[in-house]
């Protein structure tokens, strides 16, 4: 890992990769199952994961043998999961709200969930269970009456156990083994078996990406999900062996992950240059770790704390941990980071399974303008106006002279037809 000083970094991040090759190919996926449905679904299940499905749907008895298939411990903590991932998401509720006036009107806003989501669970090579619990509930703690999970299959048409165990817990009851492009167009556009949804959420790789990216409008998404990163500020406290163990965490995701430590010490830098080439020898998925922090793995080294936030607020990490001697007095100043983990044994897994807020976070610098998943996400919000006669007789030439100055004459008579026939006065 590239060991440098902070201000020969190019902190900027690369937005020019050419995607022209898949984008073609997910529009060709979304329009063969636009015009074929489920036909086009299973010969494209059949060309990309090698399934041959009669049934598209996860058919019962593959949940009852998924439990023999995990551990008891991984049952446990899942839910124990589950009960901090939905205590946490319990607090974000919003509810409707009215504002009456002495007037006579009435404004307020109408919170209500969507009625159906489509939530797509990775598979293939890192099946990922957590996914389901971080997307699924949320959505239940709005409200959401119709949740339909999307998971790809493996070449015999299998589930991934620990995804399946997921989504018995959380009592999903509608859950189809497709993948890929396909399955994003089947959630958004529909097909024989799967009614459409108003909403898709879940990660997945470049294909999935972009298809939902091409789908947006039709349905909402949740976000265009890039490699995962990670961005760990350290100080002369910080356990160098701590810090490369989390720089790892994300690396061994994908070659494309960043990796990267901030810090102003050029001592601790070198352990944890150190520490990383002793652990990554170790990591099954090494390969992967080693491309990325090979390709967008750095360490950084700041004149003080002031450069290393700077340098993290200018890269907006979707993991941000600060590994420094009193981070409660740093925090307010972070402003950029789809998830803050403070101190030592905050570790980014920790967030990632376990402690209760979701791990959906905004990924490549994005977090400067987006936020983590949330129950706002599976809600949608109505504005209620009602206005009384006085209060329209006393406002209605304020809003004719707006409406007049932007030229839209009928926005205008529509509030000077009723002041003529109530009595109010016109200029």
């Amino acid at each position: 890992m590239k060991v440098l000083p902070a201000a020969e970094y190019r902190l900027d991040r690369d937005q020019t990769e050419n995607l022209t090759e898949q984008r073609e190919a997910v529009q060709s996926i979304l329009s063969e199952v636009r015009a074929k449905g489920d036909a086009a679904v299973r010969d494209l299940t059949k060309r990309f994961d090698r399934a041959e499905l009669d049934d598209l749907r996860i058919p019962d008895e593959m949940y009852e043998s998924a439990y023999a298939q995990v551990t008891p411990a991984f049952v446990e903590a899942l839910r124990e999961a589950i009960v901090n991932i939905r205590v946490y998401h319990e607090a974000q509720k919003r509810t409707s709200w009215m504002l009456p006036s002495a007037d006579g009107s009435l404004l307020g806003q109408i919170v209500r969930p969507l009625k159906r989501v489509g939530v797509y669970v990775p598979g293939g090579l890192a099946p990922l269970p957590s996914t389901a619990l971080m997307n699924v509930i949320p959505a239940q703690v709005a409200g959401v009456p119709e949740i339909v999970v999307t998971t790809p299959p493996d070449a015999e048409g299998r589930v991934h156990p620990g995804i399946l165990v997921a989504l018995k817990e959380l009592g999903i009851t509608e859950a189809y083994r497709i993948g890929g492009a396909q399955a994003i167009g089947a959630l958004a556009y529909g097909t024989e078996t799967i009614r459409p949804v108003d909403k898709i959420t879940g990660p997945g790789n470049v294909y999935v990406a972009l298809a939902k990216q091409a789908v947006y409008g039709l349905v909402a998404i949740d976000m265009i999900a890039g490699p995962s990163d990670i961005l760990v500020i350290a100080d002369e406290t910080a356990d160098p062996d701590y810090v490369a163990a989390d720089l790892l965490s994300q690396a061994e995701h994908d070659p494309m992950a960043q990796s990267i430590c901030v810090t102003p010490s050029h001592d601790l830098a070198m352990r944890v240059a150190t520490a990383l080439v002793e652990q990554i020898g170790k990591l099954p998925r090494r390969e992967i770790a080693e491309a990325a922090i090979r390709g967008q793995g750095a360490i950084l080294v700041t004149k003080d704390l002031d450069e290393a936030v700077e340098v993290a607020n200018r890269i907006a990490p979707e993991h941000l941990e600060l590994m420094v001697a009193q981070p409660t007095e740093w925090l307010g100043r972070i402003e950029n980071a789809g998830a803050i983990f403070l101190g030592p044994y905050s570790t980014e897994p920790v967030g990632d399974y376990f402690a209760g807020p979701n791990h959906t976070l905004p990924t490549y610098g994005t977090a400067r303008f987006s936020s983590p998943l949330s129950l706002d996400d599976f809600v949608k919000k109505s504005s209620v106006i009602q206005y009384g006669k006085q209060a329209l007789l006393a406002n209605g030439e304020k809003i004719i002279a707006l409406a007049e100055t932007e030229g839209l004459d009928a926005h205008a008579n529509a509030v000077r037809i009723r002041l003529q026939k109530e009595g109010g006065s016109i200029q």
